[in-house]
């Protein structure tokens, strides 16, 4: 198993980053492909843990996936409707080849998912809408089984956004007769993305990135290509490390449009952030402020943030606070930091973070994704002369594509290690 060691007393982090594609865009553009029946390319695919999985998905239904950063996609010889256990457990995503399994072949057979170390994640919401297009559900030993000779177009009304959920929801809509409305509905740029493609397919897709959703069935879609947009959560990890580093970083391939919760959050706290041609570039600051963050849907500041923003207000002066109102159990990272030195309370959702706090390098253990970056930016503020090992890194494999390159080509002192 690898592990990351990081150098405590970063200097500034100075340079450029190419962000890479963003997973959870490219995850549902990949089930996309079963609603067509040719090859589609996929362009700007960030090289993760859980796209491969993805294509592993594909591969067991019968599909042929084949290149990396350029993926290609041939679903004219799907012959197994089924998301076993053993891929889908290992990444929930994979839950979005029910709608367009059901859409296109008039049943699917996938395995529920279940929760996560962050907090329960049902599928809930994607079950309702399908049950409103007059899909026949049954669960029984752990899979969904859903039929429907046809989907018929119908309004979903759902109970909280879910970006799955929508996006589950909008490719099983593209392929159903007549019109679907979807209330309620993510509005996240990857939602827009995968809207885009739909489009591209043939589909009629209307209102993406708003809370109503609208989709005109159509009898077929075509295969695609499409380039898939930056990875915003990426993008937004690089922008606390040049922030809380003192540095001056810019991050190509990025739209400020997609972050300007982050962006808001880190110019409060005294950080320079301005559009750069291709970009956005960040300068760090002496001393920050203190922040109050609240997590929520998009447009609102997002969920897979709070961890790397809380090393930030560590670093602040005064006390922050943070409440995390998406997931129950999000706060897993809090005692890790607190071995660094940290100081941080929590009070069921409310994080109080005290800053001025030198932290101090230790061997901590990452319990999820996001976590596991901001031990990272935590190591490199540490004190100079420790060292942070972040253990149990496969996490972060699923979601950023090389982070211990990309931060030492900026001049971080960080490695890659077997333990």
């Amino acid at each position: 198993m690898d592990a990351i060691t990081i150098a405590g007393g970063c200097p500034p982090l100075q340079g450029s980053v190419a962000i890479s594609g963003a997973k959870n865009a490219a995850l549902p553009l990949i089930a996309s492909a079963l609603l067509t029946g040719g090859r589609n390319t996929f362009k700007n695919v960030p090289d993760l843990n859980d796209v491969r999985t993805m294509a592993k998905v594909l591969e067991a239904m019968g599909a042929e996936v084949s290149g990396k950063r350029t993926l290609r996609v041939a679903t004219s010889s799907i012959d197994k409707l089924e998301a076993p256990y053993d891929l889908v457990r290992t990444m929930r995503a994979s839950v979005l080849t029910l709608g367009p399994l059901v859409a296109r072949y008039g049943r699917a057979r996938v395995s529920l998912p279940g929760g996560c170390a962050i907090g329960a994640r049902p599928i809930d919401q994607h079950l309702k809408g399908l049950r409103a297009m007059g899909a026949q559900i049954e669960i029984s030993e752990g899979y969904v089984e859903a039929r429907c000779k046809r989907l018929r177009g119908g309004l979903i009304n759902c109970d909280i956004p879910t970006v799955t959920g929508t996006m589950n929801l909008m490719m099983a809509a593209s392929l159903a007769k007549g019109r679907t409305t979807i209330e309620n509905a993510a509005r996240e740029p990857e939602v827009e993305d995968l809207a885009r493609v739909l489009n591209k397919m043939g589909a009629r897709v209307y209102g993406a990135g708003t809370a109503e959703v609208n989709i005109e069935g159509v009898d077929e879609l075509h295969p695609v290509e499409h380039a898939i947009i930056a990875d915003r959560i990426e993008a937004g990890t690089f922008m606390v490390a040049a922030a809380i580093t003192g540095g001056d970083v810019l991050l190509e391939g990025c739209l400020p449009e997609h972050l300007v919760a982050v962006i808001s959050k880190l110019r409060q706290a005294g950080a320079r952030v301005e559009a750069a041609p291709g970009g956005i570039r960040v300068r760090g600051a002496k001393r920050f402020a203190p922040l109050d963050i609240t997590t929520q849907p998009h447009p609102g500041f997002p969920t897979d943030m709070q961890a790397q923003l809380m090393v930030l207000c560590c670093c602040a002066d005064g006390q922050s606070l943070i409440t995390e109102t998406i997931f129950e159990n999000r706060y897993m990272h809090v005692p890790e930091l607190n071995r660094m030195n940290a100081d941080i309370q929590v009070n069921g959702r409310t994080a109080i973070v005290h800053g001025r706090r030198q932290l101090s390098g230790t061997v901590v253990m990452a319990s999820d994704l996001r976590a596991s970056a901001a031990l990272i930016l935590a190591g490199l503020v540490a004190r100079e002369g420790t060292t942070t090992r972040v253990r149990r890194v496969y996490h972060l494999d699923r979601g950023y594509e090389r982070i211990e390159r990309k931060l030492r080509k900026l001049g971080a002192k960080i490695r890659r290690v077997k333990e």
